[in-house]
C-alpha cells in the first residue's frame, strides 16, 4: 500500500497516541479512517449488488456494469450476466474466468447480476505456514478474524502446490444455479503462483449472501482463474481487512422484481459451491 510521511502538530500526535491506546488500532488505520471521512470515501465497507438467493433462483440479468462496480471497490468477486464466467476483482481490475478455461480483463460495459467488492485496506499483513488442504487454510485464516459477527476481506498470495477451481458457463434458458453447477468446468493446476481473493461473511448473512469463506483464484500471469474448490499451498502472504459497514444494492430490473425470493436457498447454494 502507498506510504504517507507527514508532519503533524504535537496536540494531534497526542490525540493519535491516545486513540491508539484506547482502541488498540494502528496509527495507519486511524489516519486512513480520518482521511477517508474527510474525502467522503467509504472505508471498511462491503458493497454488494443483488443477493445470493436471487442467483439460486436464476436471476442472471445484468444489474451493474464493470465500470460502476469499480467505483465502489477494487477487490472482490462475483459473476457475469447469464452466468458467463467467474468474476475476480483484483488491484482495481475486473477479470472474467470462463468455462472454456480462458481468462481476460472484462470490458467496462460487461454487466453483472451479482458482485461483492470493497476498497481493500488490510489491517493484517503477515506470512502464514503451508496448508495441506483448503480446510487447514481456512483454519489459519480464522486465527486472524476477531469476530464471527462482521465481514472480512482476505487476500492470499504465493505458490499453490495444487489447486482446483471451477468456472460456470451460461445455463440453458430458464436454468437455475444448481443446473449450471452440474455442468461447470473444473480445472486442476499444480505448482502455480497466484492470488486468492476471499470474503468471509457471518452466519446471519445467509439470507442474502454466501455465509463463511468464498474464494476466487487468479494466477500471477492472469492466465488461469475461477471459483476455488480445493487447494494445498506453500507459505502464503495473508492480508485481512475487517469490514464493519455493509451496503446492499438491489436491482430494479424486471427479473429481480418478479422473482420469488422467499424460499430458503441455503441447500442449493451449498451444492452450487462444491466440486462436481
Amino acid at each position: 500500500m502507498p506510504e504517507l510521511n507527514l508532519v503533524i502538530p504535537a496536540f494531534v500526535d497526542r490525540a493519535l497516541k491516545n486513540e491508539i491506546t484506547r482502541t488498540g488500532s494502528s496509527a495507519s488505520s486511524i489516519v486512513a479512517s480520518a482521511l477517508a471521512g474527510y474525502f467522503h470515501t467509504p472505508l471498511h465497507t462491503l458493497f454488494q449488488v443483488s443477493t445470493s438467493g436471487a442467483l439460486v433462483e436464476g436471476v442472471y440479468t445484468g444489474a451493474i456494469s464493470s465500470d460502476v462496480i469499480l467505483k465502489h471497490g477494487d477487490f472482490g468477486l462475483g459473476t457475469f450476466e447469464n452466468l458467463d464466467g467467474e468474476m475476480v476483482v483484483l488491484d482495481g481490475r475486473i477479470y472474467r474466468a470462463r468455462g472454456d478455461g480462458t481468462v481476460s480483463q472484462a470490458p467496462v460495459d460487461a454487466c453483472a447480476p451479482f458482485a461483492v467488492v470493497t476498497r481493500f485496506a488490510p489491517d493484517v499483513d503477515l506470512q502464514i505456514e503451508p496448508a495441506d488442504s483448503l480446510d487447514i487454510l481456512m483454519q489459519l485464516c480464522d486465527e486472524h478474524r476477531r469476530s464471527n459477527n462482521i465481514f472480512y476481506a482476505l487476500r492470499l498470495d504465493g505458490e499453490f502446490r495444487h489447486i482446483r477451481i471451477r468456472a460456470v458457463s451460461p445455463p440453458s434458458s430458464g436454468g437455475r444455479l444448481i443446473d449450471a453447477a452440474k455442468a461447470q468446468s473444473e480445472f486442476e493446476l499444480s505448482r502455480i503462483h497466484g492470488t486468492l481473493v476471499g470474503l468471509w461473511s457471518p452466519g446471519f448473512s445467509s439470507a442474502f449472501s454466501i455465509a463463511g469463506y468464498h474464494f476466487h483464484f487468479l494466477s500471477e500471469d492472469r492466465v488461469h482463474g475461477g471459483h476455488l474448490l480445493a487447494c494445498a499451498s506453500g507459505s502464503l502472504r495473508l492480508r485481512v481487512e475487517a469490514l464493519t459497514d455493509f451496503h446492499l444494492a438491489l436491482p430494479e430490473n424486471e427479473s429481480f422484481l418478479k422473482a420469488d425470493l422467499s424460499k430458503n436457498s441455503a441447500g442449493e447454494l451449498a451444492y452450487a459451491e462444491q466440486a462436481h
